[in-house]
């Protein structure tokens, strides 16, 4: 599955929307990737975990445990986690810092796939390999569905996306669609 065939299943999914959007990292964008529209169907997340696996195996080849940050995560963490053949956990805000609970654990220097739908910043990403490290497990790898940086986001660990493009994102205080006076909508997985 190439990037303009993930494209396209966000496209005919109506999960790649225009407007004027607050991310989770705090940017505006007039571009958002809703992934659980496409998550939503069992064939299309497994068909996308199972052509994000290939590309992580080639980088990757052993993986312990799939840990995704919740609630973007989950599902495409699971997917990845059978994909490959291991466990999948997630992390789960917990007054507002990300932590492994549920009973989750991990074993010291398991090897680790961080998991994420989207990346933009890194800044949620970059939490779960904080929760990992502090937990003794090795971070060998992280992938997403999407690269909204076009590459610029390093975890100092290989990353593997499907879908690796540019997309505008502006701070507040410069975002053209705020001197607009086009409201901002939330909707990713910390709306409030």
């Amino acid at each position: 599955m190439d990037s303009s065939a993930v494209k396209q299943l966000f496209i005919n999914a109506r999960a790649l929307l225009s407007g004027h959007f607050l991310l989770s990292s705090g940017l505006h964008s007039d571009t958002y990737f809703q992934s659980a529209l496409i998550l939503q169907h069992p064939v299309h997340a497994a068909q996308i975990a199972s052509a994000l696996a290939e590309k992580v195996m080639a980088a990757t080849p052993k993986i312990d445990v799939v840990v995704s940050p919740a609630l973007g995560g989950i599902v495409i963490g699971q997917e990845m986690g059978r994909a490959l053949g291991c466990r999948a956990v997630f992390c789960e805000r917990v007054d507002g810092k990300l932590v492994l609970r549920r009973g989750f654990s991990l074993g010291k220097g398991e090897k680790v796939l961080v998991v994420e739908d989207v990346v933009t910043t890194g800044l949620s990403t970059r939490e779960v390999v904080d929760v990992v490290t502090a937990l003794g497990g090795a971070v060998v790898g992280v992938a997403s569905l999407v690269d909204r940086s076009a590459g610029k986001v390093s975890f100092g660990v290989p990353f593997s996306s499907l879908l690796c493009l540019e997309v505008s994102s502006y701070k507040p205080e410069v975002c053209p669609l705020c001197k607009e006076g086009t409201p901002a909508v939330k909707p990713g997985s910390r709306a409030q």
